[in-house]
């Protein structure tokens, strides 16, 4: 019986028993499993080894995942599959995943937008451009996914160029080739002024190329140009021999990662913040890095980055075809054991020799994910920009839908956001940024070094009212443009704070919220439920967007006053040495000791010779005594 089968006769045995009495028909087989809520809209699907043991693991105990804490109250029923296996069981789960899209399992951005090349199965084969697997509409074989399609039809040219394959799918003409073949682009299929079997030979090319086995293209290549020379076949020679040297120069632009010409390794960085996870593969073939994919998956705060990870690998390798899957795969972080093994195993399946799948502990390998991680960062803010100029364009929809969800007097035309920063209690500081019509306003940043609190001894409430109380004091008494909206980085004690605050200045209807970051959730004042926007949402997007803005400006003006007190030292001592001199010295020589073991002319050549006559004269006159 087929998956498919079992599937279909599962969903058929749907009952209304209750959940206590559906546990104990559960098998001590491998399957899936669907949740269901009480709106038979299903919230999550998952795999097991042993269905019995895995879902009632859901109904009894405590859970400390955030992810379980929220999803298991919401199930009022469930369904289960039974599979031969558990690699059946996996595969069967990211099907199930891509076609249900549950609202608590990691999601991975539909993957119909990826472009892939298709090299088609019939006697004069084509390589075609198409958005979908399906070898009922187009048979053949398939490469990629690409997540560059600006990229992919570049590399559809340099094919085009290399090697002359068939261009039209209909003749254009009954009795002779068309242009393609006069300028040699085409070796002119639709007359078959070329046979099967040696067309073949050039789509074998193209597929080496797609594969990326370049060593082994390059060999092919310099095997047929030898053989027909030696046939004294000099035409096809020739061609052969600029084919090679086209991909040889190809080739010599790939960024060599090994000298080992035989590695093939996918290597998987990725970053992320609290809405979206963005995910690199770089593709490294014959020891060459030869391709990078981009992916993102939408993201909140249930799901571990661990667990987008594991459903990333998943569903990525769920697309690619079996002789795409590399050797050894590099992940940056480790996963859990169990379903690392299953993967491994199902990879390994399907390639028919070993795969692997390592965090890297050697140094050449460490390298390699980050470069793949810094390059999912610049992704991931690639993104955020696309986000940023979206959400500008939409502002009035936005913060219309943001004014209403909040209950909010006006449109929040002006929003101000205030972070506290330290590092147990010492040099606390605050940051105030302001947003207009969703877009940072910067000349109107302003940063607070926090007087109210003793040194050593945090206290977040007291820092957030003093800055609240600074800023508004400062606004009534200059009579400047008050918020449409204040945000304050924190939960409900925070709120507390500052409200308190506000009621001391007569400022009882300022509107004001608290985000919380662990959960995304928004605390309005009087309300105990907190207002959660949706995960994907601009709304969500504009909150988080100036809560971590206004993080960032907090955290570099505390790290500039750490430094500031760091270079207090004995050079202190030295009279009309600025703080700007202190820095080179220390950057320089390191430490004080540094300075003191130098020479008049090395400090010179540091801060000038006006003040390092007085550097090296105050040290000299120190060792002296």
């Amino acid at each position: 019986m087929t998956i498919l089968d079992l599937y279909l006769r599962d969903l058929s045995m749907k009952t209304k028993i209750s959940i206590k009495e559906a546990l104990s028909l559960l098998p001590d087989y491998p399957g899936c499993y669907l949740m269901y809520d009480n709106e038979d809209q299903i919230i999550y699907i998952g795999k097991a080894k042993n269905l019995k043991k895995r879902v009632k693991s859901y109904f009894t105990g405590k859970h400390d995942s955030p992810k379980l804490a929220v999803m298991v109250p919401q199930i009022v029923r469930f369904e289960f599959i039974i599979t031969d296996s558990e690699i059946e069981a996996l595969i069967l789960e990211s099907h199930l995943i891509k076609k249900h899209k549950p609202k608590y399992n990691v999601l991975l951005k539909d993957d119909k937008r990826f472009p892939w090349f298709t090299v088609t199965e019939e006697e004069y084969p084509r390589i075609i451009i198409t958005r979908k697997v399906d070898q009922k509409t187009v048979k053949g074989r398939y490469f990629g996914p690409y997540t560059d399609a600006r990229a992919m039809y570049s590399t559809l040219e340099l094919i085009k160029k290399l090697f002359p394959l068939k261009q039209c799918r209909i003749p254009r003409f009954k009795d002779r080739p068309c242009m393609y073949h006069q300028i040699g682009k085409c070796p002119g299929t639709c007359q078959r002024l070329i046979s099967p079997e040696e067309y073949k030979n050039t789509v074998r090319q193209v597929e080496l190329f797609l594969s990326g086995k370049q060593t082994e293209l390059l060999e092919e290549l310099k095997k047929h140009m030898e053989m027909y020379s030696e046939k004294q076949d000099y035409e096809k020679a020739a061609r052969y021999r600029d084919s090679y040297f086209d991909v040889l120069k190809v080739v010599g632009k790939q960024k060599v990662v090994s000298d080992n010409t035989s590695l093939n390794q996918d290597i998987i960085g990725y970053d992320s913040d609290n809405l979206m996870i963005s995910i690199v593969v770089l593709k490294v073939r014959d020891g060459r890095l030869i391709d990078k994919y981009d992916f993102e998956m939408t993201l909140n705060q249930l799901h571990s980055k661990s667990e987008a990870i594991v459903a990333f690998i998943q569903e990525y390798y769920q697309m690619i075809n079996d002789n795409e899957i590399p050797k050894e795969i590099l992940i940056s972080d480790e996963i859990e054991e169990g379903n690392k093994n299953l993967i491994i195993e199902w990879l390994s399946s399907r390639k028919k020799s070993k795969v692997s799948i390592v965090t890297p502990k050697l140094q050449t390998k460490f390298e390699l994910i980050e470069m793949a991680s810094k390059n999912a960062t610049a992704h991931l803010e690639n993104i955020k920009l696309k986000k940023m100029t979206e959400l500008q364009s939409d502002w009035n929809e936005v913060g219309s839908y943001i004014q209403e969800k909040l209950h909010l007097p006006e449109f929040p035309h002006r929003m101000e956001c205030f972070d506290i920063s330290h590092t147990q209690g010492t040099n606390t500081v605050a940051s105030m940024v302001v947003f207009v019509n969703g877009k940072p306003c910067k000349s109107e940043y302003r940063r607070f070094k926090i007087r109210s609190t003793a040194e050593g001894k945090p206290d977040d409430f007291a820092s957030m009212k003093e800055v609240i109380k600074r800023r508004y004091v400062k606004v009534l008494k200059e009579n400047l443009e008050f918020p449409n909206l204040i945000v304050v980085d924190g939960g409900k004690g925070q709120l507390s704070a500052s409200m308190e605050t506000l009621d001391e200045l007569g400022l009882i209807h300022q509107p004001i919220v608290s985000l919380a970051k662990k959960f995304e959730e928004i605390f309005i004042p009087e309300k105990t439920a907190p207002v959660i926007f949706p995960a994907n949402s601009q709304a969500l997007f504009v909150f988080q967007k100036i809560r971590d803005e206004a993080h960032r400006f907090a955290i570099s003006y505390h790290r500039k006053l750490r430094e500031n007190q760091a270079i207090k030292s004995i050079l202190d001592e030295i009279p009309g040495l600025s703080l700007n001199k202190k820095r080179l010295l220390l950057e320089h020589f390191g430490d004080v000791k540094g300075i003191m073991d130098t020479n008049e002319s090395e400090i010179a050549r540091v801060i000038g010779k006006t003040y390092s006559r007085k550097v090296y004269k105050y040290f000299h006159n120190l060792i002296k005594k």
